[in-house]
């Protein structure tokens, strides 16, 4: 199955990004942070990569997010990329926005190329 992908990350994830980062940041830090993801080249990483460094875990195809954005890969419909973070403090990845879909791509190919930007 070919999943398909925006070219770049819609207008709202910065916001959502945003709002994510700021539960561990100031929000002015977290705005910051979102603008430089503006501004930062497309790149990709695999999957299972981006997963290993956020030391997240998989979420269960019943997670309604999941579940919505599994529907879109099958249906055709195109994924926005994810937003991504590099926490230097504790060498984390932060996932500022795209988890789902990252949980989602994962069930169908953990080598699948992820688009992102990421600072």
């Amino acid at each position: 199955m070919k999943i398909k992908w925006f070219d770049k990350p819609q207008k709202h994830d910065y916001k959502a990004a945003a709002r994510y980062l700021s539960l561990t940041m100031s929000q002015r830090k977290a705005e910051a942070i979102a603008g430089k993801l503006k501004q930062a080249d497309m790149t990709e990483f695999a999957a299972k990569d981006i997963f290993r460094a956020s030391d997240l875990s998989l979420l269960g195809v019943s997670n309604s997010h999941v579940e919505k954005d599994t529907e879109e890969i099958i249906g055709g419909g195109k994924l926005s990329p994810l937003l991504l973070y590099r926490n230097n403090a504790n060498g984390k990845l932060i996932i500022a926005d795209g988890y789902h879909r990252l949980c989602a791509v994962y069930k169908f190919d953990e080598d699948a190329m992820i688009p992102c930007k990421i600072v």
